[in-house]
């Protein structure tokens, strides 16, 4: 009888009808890291400005600038992509996916003040948007931070339609803003419950550093599946309270309402956020979250529907977690450190849950859910080489569980 029960346990677990123990489920599972760009690789100098969606079918898709001289915002920039069918643990050789067709002009703002070099063409801001329907994707971008472009793919990824220039809609601010350089993003953008596509957008006059600054927060917005777009309104302008808004994120709310998550360079060093009822209009005060420090860098924001208390599906923020740099001064960026991952669920509201990804130096981040419901963090980070103390630079993407993320609290 006892051979009997062994087999037949035995059965159980291999078909899965039993429960097993498995560091997959486990709170001391540590996230996987997978370095997918390599700064000097491939012949570009640096790769920055990381974004990742997951598609209907399932496939990962990150993507970011590849900076061919340097670091730096402004000269040659192409935007790559690297497609995962396994939910982030292999990946397809990287690939070009914007081929600029035409006559491009260097931005004046940037020309007025040495930023680039003649000849090299920026293509900045590339931002994607998971669409429900199986294989679309809806994809933003700008070239040299004053044209605004959209194409699609049918594919998951594969290959996009021709672009479609859509710097006429933010044109129309003129009157009100005159600005000279604008950037869509960076991350990921959205798709509401009623089908509208939504991007956040900052534009400034450029006659500040960088050509980025001072500096205005919007949204783009479309209601016709990518076919016509539209620009919100004004969410946050370049004065106190907040001072140059810029690099802003954005989610629905349990209620439909949508909230937006913007990066400034206030002396409060904290995120601001402002609530609308549709994402382009009547957007609340700017107010800032005393919990999520801003260190002056990208941040994002995703529900995580694994993550749950009771009823309500949590929502996840990142960004470094830092205020740190030496005879810093009010409004400087501080040190990109300790990538930290929060979990709110009261729809951000507090933040109870912090959870340090990446000690070390790490910047930019963007977030999705495979389809398995594990995080995907795709960010930035530096690691140094004990032995010869080299510094490199990767664009890593951690797979991150909620029984992690929770220390076994939630699973």
């Amino acid at each position: 009888m006892r051979h009997i029960l062994f087999y037949v346990t035995c059965l159980a677990l291999l078909c899965g009808f039993l429960p097993c123990s498995s560091q997959a489920e486990g709170p001391s599972l540590e996230p996987t890291k997978v370095d997918l760009f390599e700064a000097g690789k491939d012949g570009y100098g640096t790769y920055r400005i990381p974004g990742i969606v997951v598609t209907k079918n399932g496939v990962v898709l990150a993507y970011c600038e590849a900076r061919r001289n340097a670091s730096t915002d402004w000269g040659q920039i192409d935007v790559m992509l690297r497609r995962s069918t396994d939910g982030g643990v292999t990946w397809s050789p990287m690939k070009k996916i914007i081929e600029l067709e035409g006559k491009f002009e260097r931005n004046p703002a940037a020309v007025a003040q040495k930023l680039g070099k003649e000849g090299e063409i920026t293509v900045n801001n590339p931002i994607a948007i998971a669409d429900p329907r199986p294989g679309v994707v809806h994809f933003l971008y700008c070239v040299e931070y004053n044209r605004l472009f959209y194409m699609r793919s049918e594919d998951d990824g594969l290959s996009f339609s021709k672009p479609i220039d859509l710097t006429a809609v933010v044109e129309k601010l003129r009157p009100s803003y005159d600005w000279q350089s604008l950037a869509v993003g960076p991350g990921h953008g959205i798709r509401l419950q009623n089908g509208r596509l939504l991007a956040a957008i900052w534009l400034s006059t450029g006659n500040g550093g960088h050509a980025h600054r001072p500096s205005v927060v919007s949204t783009v917005y479309s209601d016709d599946d990518g076919k016509t777009w539209q620009l919100g309104d004004i969410v946050a302008n370049e004065t106190k309270p907040l001072v140059n808004p810029n690099e802003s994120i954005l989610i629905e709310l349990a209620d439909g309402r949508v909230m937006i998550n913007m990066r400034s360079e206030s002396p409060e060093h904290r995120r601001a956020v402002s609530i609308s009822p549709d994402g382009s209009t009547k957007w609340s005060t700017p107010k800032f979250n005393e919990q999520l420090l801003e260190p002056i860098c990208m941040a994002n924001i995703i529900r995580w529907p694994n993550a749950k208390e009771g009823s309500k599906t949590g929502i996840v923020f990142s960004n470094p977690h830092n205020l740190e740099r030496a005879n810093a001064k009010p409004g400087q960026g501080r040190d990109r450190k300790n990538l930290s991952l929060k979990l709110s669920y009261d729809e951000g509201e507090t933040w109870p849950i912090s959870k340090t990804l990446e000690a070390g130096s790490s910047a930019y981040s963007d977030l999705a859910v495979s389809a398995d419901g594990s995080l995907l963090c795709f960010y930035e980070r530096t690691k140094i080489d004990e032995a010869t103390k080299k510094r490199t630079a990767f664009l890593t993407v951690a797979r991150v569980s909620v029984a992690w993320m929770t220390d076994g609290k939630d699973k």
